[in-house]
């Protein structure tokens, strides 16, 4: 059996925690590829991404180029004489890069392939209403998530499930199936399955300000489903607008009330403790919100403070 040396791919927290457990079970990471530092905040300082920040606790080296086609870059890669390469939410990569070492490059991905191809899995399966997901690993062709897969696993979405809780979740399912897959390379043992495409996929498709924000004229379902599927982030948004003043607010968690009513939809009704807006098909009771300059707040706090006349509209 040829031992693995590794080259780590990644950006966001979800690498992380399939970083680490490459770490802790003793596998030879001779390099880790992620984003480029980018300025951040009032004061622009330069911003690690998480998976260098990790690497750099643990003396990984790293690697930040910002054209992976760089001649330079590929040089330095070669260099690490990695016999594999991991991919976890990173970028799509040319073929110098992914067909570089001996054993391929494979991707672990946040969906049951060929279902959920692209940016935001996680948060899709949720908007879309699914009760079931899971991660995939496939080996990086020159398509995005389309490669021959490895190993699939599945998890139940529950009606709690957000996409945080949804998130931790198909970390630790990914961890145990990356390295279920590093078994079966260092054995020679994998089967690859090639993907087979239809009609009626469906897609994860990069979250944008257009498809977060709340559409009231859908049913309280979809509504729920989409404010769930963005919370924690980036979050479901709408317009609170009075006779004087018009509001960007996020919404962060609600409930929908089946309930007939003859109201416009939009009309917010507010009450000492509770604020619901009529829909089409009953009232979508918001239970945790932020308005603008504000920290997050369940409803009742933000009456404590604040007050809506009779003619606020949300949209």
């Amino acid at each position: 059996m040829e031992k693995l040396k590794i080259v780590f791919m990644g950006t966001p927290e979800f690498a992380v925690g399939i970083l680490d457990t490459l770490v802790q079970n003793h596998y030879d990471i001779v390099g880790v590829i992620t984003a480029a530092d980018k300025p951040a905040g009032r004061g622009q300082k330069l911003k690690y991404s998480a998976v260098k920040e990790y690497a750099l606790a643990h003396q990984l080296k790293i690697l930040q180029p910002t054209n992976l086609k760089d001649e330079t870059f590929l040089a330095e890669l070669k260099s690490l004489e990695a016999n594999l390469q991991i991919v976890v939410a990173f970028r799509m990569l040319p073929e110098v890069v992914w067909n570089m070492p001996k054993w391929g490059t494979f991707n672990l991905h946040a969906s049951l392939l060929p279902n959920y191809r692209g940016a935001a899995p996680i948060n899709w399966a949720l908007i879309n209403g699914e009760t079931k997901t899971g991660v995939t690993t496939f080996f990086i062709d020159d398509k995005i998530d389309t490669g021959a897969t490895i190993l699939s696993k599945a998890i139940a979405i529950l009606p709690e499930d957000n996409a945080g809780t949804l998130h931790d979740k198909l970390m630790h399912l990914g961890c145990e199936t990356v390295l279920e897959t590093l078994v079966l390379i260092a054995n020679q043992k994998v089967i690859r399955i090639p993907q087979t495409d239809a009609s009626d996929l469906k897609t994860a498709y990069k979250l944008n300000r257009d498809n977060c924000k709340i559409d009231f004229s859908k049913s309280g379902t979809s509504i729920c489903n989409l404010i769930r599927g963005l919370n924690p982030f980036p979050g479901a948004w709408c317009f609170f607008k009075d006779d004087a003043n018009e509001w960007n607010v996020k919404i962060y968690e609600a409930q929908f009330i089946e309930e007939p009513h003859s109201l416009p939809i939009g009309t917010l009704l507010a009450t000492k403790k509770d604020l619901k807006v009529a829909i089409n098909d009953g009232f979508l009771m918001l239970l945790q919100l932020q308005f603008p300059g504000k920290k997050k707040m369940s409803a009742s706090e933000l009456l404590n403070g604040m007050t809506f006349d009779t003619h606020t509209t949300v949209f």
